[in-house]
């Protein structure tokens, strides 16, 4: 392994390249010349911050001993072509079905993607379902934040695009998320009014609630 890399990186590779799924205290070793106490703080790091999971085993003789193996954060901090296959299949698919049967399987995501948000959003008032919505979305990678303005209104703010590379390819995207949140707020009326990918800072949108009608006495 290369000198240069630090020790954590090493031992995310060393857990990353080993033909079982977990490894001892003692197979991690192998592959260090530094003292065992200074593996085990990195290690300990590392567990903290999500990259390593560890598992104690129980022995009917001796003290049990600890498997370490890497967690879903830690096996992304390796190469992937997530970010280029998406875009790369859409691509394929155009060129085979054409633009619409692209459209077609966006559309489908959208509505795929709203169920799963109507079943947590549904019987909930439009400053619940604000909050709410943040929340999930937050989940999938989104960095969204909201605020009410002093007329009673919400803005919600988004500082990251986790599709980013194919919003930007294919516009429909953003219009089936802008399609998406005007049909979760369908109580109000909803404007989009800066867009990531057409050069804007951030994806932001506008929520006004429907003034409830006076009840005519």
């Amino acid at each position: 392994m290369n000198k240069l890399v630090s020790t954590k990186e090493k031992i995310l590779t060393c857990l990353k390249m080993t033909q079982e799924p977990e490894s001892t205290m003692k197979e991690i070793m192998e592959h260090f010349s530094i003292s065992e106490t200074a593996v085990r703080k990195h290690l300990q790091e590392l567990i903290s911050n999500g990259f390593i999971k560890e598992r104690v085993v129980k022995q009917e003789i001796g003290r049990p001993y600890h498997l370490y193996s890497l967690t879903g954060k830690g096996h992304a901090t390796f190469p992937t072509q997530e970010g280029q296959l998406p875009l790369d299949l859409l691509q394929d698919l155009e060129e085979v079905g054409g633009k619409q049967l692209v459209n077609e399987l966006l559309l489908k995501r959208r509505e795929r993607e709203e169920e799963e948000l109507f079943s947590e959003l549904e019987h909930k008032s439009f400053a619940e379902k604000v909050r709410k919505l943040t929340e999930l979305q937050n989940e999938k990678g989104y960095m969204m934040e909201y605020r009410e303005t002093t007329e009673g209104n919400y803005e919600i703010i988004n500082y990251n695009c986790p599709i980013y590379n194919l919003a930007s390819s294919y516009n429909q995207v953003c219009k089936n998320e802008n399609g998406m949140i005007a049909k979760i707020f369908s109580d109000g009326d909803v404007v989009s009014n800066s867009c990531i990918v057409t050069g804007g800072k951030y994806c932001g949108w506008l929520l006004t609630k429907h003034q409830e009608e006076k009840k005519i006495v």
